[in-house]
Order: structure tokens, then C-alpha cells, then sequence
């Protein structure tokens, strides 16, 4: 493959003006800079994990030095603040999290067969030596930095590709790695177009990606074509189940928190709710209320709760979600409305009288959206629930934890929360796969986060004397002799 460099613009989600550009690198400039990872890795491999662990607290300390300086990227990249804040923070606390855990993982075994005690084996971990990274425009630091932290931790390089939507960031955060040289040699961030995702892919001995389902699913094919194993974070259509023990400001609190914090910009946010048809016409009352006082950080970026479509586009597949399920009969309660201030907000949107018809309840909708179905029993909502493609995560609200549990038990996702909605994002020692299409490949969270990037390797030891070509002769079974 090659290409040569594109100019490739950037809106601000604020203003909708382009107020930004950069270049893709070429075929060329890519091959660069990918040979020199993979020429860096067996040095950075050779350092005892004590030593990496120290290079990487001293990024940390210099990716904190220049918070205030990520932040106003990200904040640019997304248009919200907080959450550009607490990405700079989130990624902090990865680096922290990791350097403490690494050393009790991916340690070596060593046992004696049981059924040949002449036989010993020992284990080696052995670091893929280039992992790619591709990474999407929703949380843009801390999608960078989940997975690389971990591999690089393991002894691998890591090139990634952040989202086109939102390089900003990508500048600052070069800073801070340049100013720790060992890192550099092995740690690259470089956003580009679909030519460089896909040279990537094939350049590497790993790819990690998050994104659609769609895009996962061109990236795990070409990973096949090379033999590369492909860990794929992909899309969510998350349901909550409510059933009528749940305390109502409970579960109007977490429906409307989960499905609009980020602007619902979110693979494990809430995107269908099921209410007990007992407790319907209340909690659909009580999240209209609610819902309604939740203002967008418009025109301060500073005030309000809601931020832009950080990918305006995405602003269009929304309003046509909604305009489907009210042409099939749904009522829109609140928000509904595509608001145009240059860049593209939607308040939090409260629909009812939807059902499985609608795009809104079996696509990913990725926008502040709270459609509310009604079920007459808890079967129904389990079934409801486990319809379609994905099967990310999910959520129950009941009286008791023992209740939810057993509703939650029974739901076909990878991460339940239990009386409370979108948890999975928040605690990365859970280990948990993906369902359905929403994913592939081992747990980023939990031990399997750092193991996935090892090939698991033994060394097979013979104490006693091995056995010789005439121990399996065919003429030894008339002797009476077996192998």
C-alpha cells in the first residue's frame, strides 16, 4: 500500500467552524516511524519491569504537569470541560493502577507433569513487539491510553491512531511523552485517515480498536488476512430493566444519568429502558421532570450539564432515529429537537409509546435519547432486553440487590450494574468479554487487560532419558510392549 499525505480539517463540535487541520502521514512516513517502534521494542523489552514501571511514573508526572494544557485541547476536541478534566485524570490514575498491579501478574510457573513426572515445564511471557492502536472520538485521551499503558507495561511499542474528529490533544500529549526519551522510543501517537488505520493494522503484531461494529468489523478482517490478533471494543444498544419494587428516584436518577452523561456519547450508556407497567406512568412523570431542568453548556462551556454532538454528523443520525420512531408512533415528552448554535446540541429526549419497530430501540444511537417501554412481567423484559446485535452491557434497578442480580444474571451482556446503570467504564479491575457483536477478543479490564499482550510460552524439561525411534515400533505390540 501507498498513499501520500492528506490535509485533513477538524470542526470544533462548538462553533461547527473548522479551526484546525493536520496532515496524515504518508505511506512512507508511517513505515518510518512504525521500524523504528519495532527497532526500539527489544531494548525497551530488555528493561526489567521495575525500570519500565519508573519510565512510565515519570510520564505520569509530566502528562500531570500539563493538565491544564490537555485539558483546554480536549475541551476544544469534545466541547465539555469536566469530562476533558477527568480524562487527564482517568489517564493518571491508569498509569497508576497498572505500574501496582503489573508485578503480581504474567509471573512464571514452574510444575512437573502428572502424567509424565520426568517431565517439568516452566512458563515465559513473551510481549507481542508492536501493538496498534486505533482509537475513536468519544473520550479521546482515555481510549488512547487504556490499552497502551498495559502493553507497554508488557515490554510492547505502541503506535496509535487517534480519531481524526479530535487531534488536539495529540500535540500536549507528545510533550509529555517526549520529555521522558526512553518512552518516546517506543510510544507514538499520530492521527491519520483510513489508509493509515488500515497500514497500521497490517503492520503490526496486534491491533486494538474501538469503535462501530461496522469499522470493527473491516479492522478484525484485515487483522485475519495478516494473522493478527484483533481486540475489538465495538458498539452497545444497553437496556435497563426496572421493575416495580425500584424506588422511583433511584431509577429516574441512574436512566437519566447513564443515558445522557456525555451526551449519551457513550458505548456503555443507557439506550432503552423497560419500566414495570406498574410503575410506568410515575417514573415516566418523574424522568420528564428531571430530565426537563438539565440544560446544554451553551453558549459557556463553563455552565450547563449537556455538551455538543462532538462529531457533528452524528447529530443527523440521531434526529433521524427520532424522526423514525415518532413516524411509527412514538411521543417525544421532551427535547426531541436538534439545537443549531454553529456546532449541534440535543437535550436530554424522553420518548414513549416505542417498541422494537424502531431504530431507536435496536441501533446504537450515541446521543442524550431515553426511550421508555412498558412490560407486564419479568420475563418479557429479560426477552425485550436480549433482543438484537449487541451485548455490551446492561442494567437492573429492583428493591434489593438480590433481586436486580437475578434479573441481571440473566441478561445476554458482558457487564450488568445493579441498581445503577453504566458502571462498567468506572472500575477497571472487572474482567468481562463482550457479547454478541459488541466485541472481540480478551477483556481490556481486569488481569486480562495486561495478558492479552503476551503470547504465553513453555519450556519443556526432560529429567530422565527420552525415549528412542525403536520404543515405537510397530513390532513392540507383539511383544507386548506399548509406547
Amino acid at each position: 500500500m501507498s498513499h501520500g499525505s492528506e490535509r485533513i480539517e477538524v470542526r470544533n463540535p462548538r462553533s461547527g467552524k473548522v479551526d484546525f487541520a493536520f496532515d496524515a502521514p504518508t505511506s512512507t512516513e508511517l513505515t518510518a516511524r512504525l521500524h523504528a517502534l519495532r527497532a526500539a521494542q527489544s531494548r525497551w523489552r530488555a528493561r526489567t519491569l521495575d525500570e519500565r514501571i519508573a519510565i512510565l511514573r515519570r510520564w505520569r508526572a509530566e502528562w500531570v504537569a500539563r493538565q491544564s494544557v490537555i485539558v483546554d485541547a480536549l475541551a476544544q476536541d469534545t466541547g465539555r470541560f469536566l469530562i476533558a478534566t477527568s480524562e487527564v485524570t482517568t489517564v493518571a490514575g491508569m498509569i497508576d493502577r497498572w505500574t501496582a498491579l503489573a508485578p503480581s501478574l504474567a509471573v512464571e510457573e514452574e510444575a512437573r507433569s502428572a502424567s509424565l513426572p520426568q517431565i517439568s515445564y516452566r512458563s515465559q511471557y513473551v510481549p507481542y513487539e508492536l501493538v496498534g492502536i486505533i482509537s475513536p472520538w468519544n473520550f479521546p485521551a482515555t481510549l488512547c491510553f487504556i490499552d497502551a499503558v498495559p502493553a507497554l507495561l508488557a515490554g510492547c511499542a505502541a503506535f496509535i491512531k487517534p480519531s481524526e474528529v479530535t487531534p488536539r490533544f495529540v500535540g500536549p500529549a507528545l510533550e509529555s511523552i517526549a520529555a521522558v526519551p526512553e518512552l518516546a522510543e517506543v510510544l507514538h501517537l499520530q492521527p491519520g485517515d483510513r489508509q493509515t488505520g488500515e497500514q497500521l493494522v497490517e503492520s503490526v503484531d496486534a491491533v486494538c480498536f474501538t469503535g462501530s461494529v461496522a469499522t470493527g468489523r473491516l479492522v478484525a478482517a484485515n487483522a485475519a488476512r495478516h494473522f493478527v490478533p484483533a481486540f475489538l471494543e465495538l458498539g452497545g444498544n444497553d437496556p435497563l430493566i426496572i421493575t416495580a419494587t425500584a424506588d422511583l428516584e433511584r431509577a429516574t436518577d441512574v436512566a437519566l444519568r447513564s443515558a445522557c452523561l456525555a451526551t449519551g456519547q457513550a458505548c456503555q450508556s443507557i439506550e432503552r429502558v423497560y419500566v414495570d407497567q406498574k410503575i410506568y406512568e410515575p417514573f415516566i412523570a418523574r424522568l420528564v421532570e428531571k430530565a426537563k431542568a438539565v440544560e446544554p453548556n451553551w453558549p459557556d462551556i463553563h455552565q450547563g450539564t449537556i455538551g455538543p454532538f462532538i462529531f457533528g454528523k452524528q447529530a443527523d443520525v440521531v434526529a433521524a432515529q427520532i424522526a423514525d420512531a415518532v413516524s411509527k408512533g412514538a411521543r417525544v415528552l421532551c427535547g426531541g429537537q436538534i439545537e443549531d448554535h454553529g456546532g449541534k446540541w440535543l437535550r436530554p429526549t424522553v420518548l414513549v409509546g416505542v417498541d422494537h419497530r424502531m431504530s431507536i430501540m435496536t441501533e446504537e444511537t450515541f446521543g442524550p435519547i431515553i426511550p421508555v417501554m412498558a412490560f407486564d412481567h419479568i420475563d418479557q423484559a429479560v426477552a425485550l432486553a436480549n433482543e438484537g446485535i449487541y451485548g455490551l452491557s446492561a442494567g437492573v434497578i429492583a428493591s434489593t440487590l438480590e433481586e436486580a442480580e437475578a434479573i441481571g444474571r440473566r441478561i445476554d451482556a458482558g457487564g450488568v450494574s445493579l441498581n445503577d446503570g453504566a458502571l462498567t467504564a468506572l472500575c477497571q479491575e472487572m474482567e468481562k468479554h463482550s457479547f454478541k457483536l459488541s466485541g472481540l477478543g480478551g477483556s481490556r479490564m481486569g488481569p486480562a487487560g495486561y495478558l492479552r499482550f503476551f503470547r504465553r510460552k513453555v519450556l519443556i524439561r526432560q529429567h530422565g532419558q527420552p525415549t528412542t525411534i525403536a520404543s515405537v515400533a510397530e513390532s513392540n505390540l507383539s511383544k507386548g510392549k506399548t509406547p
